[in-house]
């Protein structure tokens, strides 16, 4: 297993502890020690995915102002010419 497949291992393992737990505070909201858990796991997964985008790039393609889809700016499809 190569250093980029264990980072992605570790980050997958720790959202799947976290969203584990989460599920089960469905059902015992109060149980601050599971609480606590799940905060880690989250923490952790957070710093997992911070070195594995800092080492190999993100995970996700982040969509900021300057980026827009510029098909959304013509007209549709039912909107042209041809139909009036």
């Amino acid at each position: 297993m190569t250093k980029r497949e264990a980072l992605l291992k570790k980050l997958s393992t720790y959202q799947f502890a976290a969203l584990d737990l989460q599920l089960f505070l469905d059902t015992h909201p109060n149980d601050e020690n599971t609480i606590e858990k799940m905060n880690m796991f989250k923490m952790q997964a957070a710093k997992a995915k911070a070195d594995y985008e800092s080492q190999y790039g993100p995970l996700q393609k982040n969509i900021t102002e300057g980026n827009n889809w510029k098909w959304i700016n013509g007209p549709w499809p039912w909107e042209s010419e041809d139909d009036c």
